[in-house]
């Protein structure tokens, strides 16, 4: 069963939010056996280049409005300096559409933001980069009890991240999309969270069972 990641693009993406993500589902180097690696497909308002906050230049593969997604995919949405903005209601309704469909949905950082205006947030548990920022920048979110303060929170099909967790962002949404075996994302996330060349040598035997 092959996947197929759909990543939102624009202009001041937050790009090292999704490196961890992106690299490893592209390169599929720890998958579980027999399992391809997943494409990703970038998504743009339009079908134009986009400059991130690190000054990549990214020409989406397909507009919003082109993005044909199954129940088997996923939808990326990274942060960025504009979520407050109406260019992006698309894509937050595309967003809603796919939570309503099952599909897995991943907001960080800005993102979250997004997804608070567009009242995505205030029945489902999530997390983002503080709450009383959250409130203030979106005076139309009620979704403070099923706030939590944590790293990053999957509730169903949606995960949420704070900005500054992308390592935990990225295993929330690959335990979602079940590509890893619980052994390597346990060791691949302890080696990057603690440095520790011990995990470096579990990761490597996590797929050899």
């Amino acid at each position: 069963m092959n996947s197929t990641v759909y990543l939102y693009v624009f202009d001041s993406m937050s790009d090292w939010e999704i490196g961890y993500l992106a690299a490893e589902l592209n390169s599929g180097r720890y998958f579980r056996q027999g399992l391809a690696p997943v494409k990703i497909v970038t998504v743009g308002i339009e079908r134009t280049s986009v400059t991130t906050m690190g000054g990549l230049k990214i020409m989406p593969d397909i507009k919003v409005d082109e993005c044909s997604i199954k129940s088997t995919d996923a939808l990326i949405i990274p942060g960025g300096n504009t979520w407050t903005e109406a260019v992006h209601v698309p894509i937050l309704k595309f967003a809603e559409m796919c939570l309503k469909d099952g599909v897995v949905v991943g907001a960080i950082c800005g993102a979250t933001l997004g997804l608070a205006q567009a009242g995505l947030l205030d029945s489902r548990w999530h997390t983002s980069n503080d709450l009383a920022y959250l409130k203030m920048i979106c005076p139309s979110y009620t979704g403070q009890e099923y706030y939590k303060a944590e790293s990053a929170v999957t509730d169903g099909r949606l995960i949420t991240a704070s900005g500054v967790a992308p390592l935990e962002f990225s295993v929330h949404v690959l335990k979602a999309l079940d590509v890893w075996s619980p052994k390597t994302l346990d060791a691949w996330y302890r080696l990057n969270k603690t440095h520790e060349p011990e995990y470096f040598y579990e990761l490597m035997s996590s797929n050899q069972d």
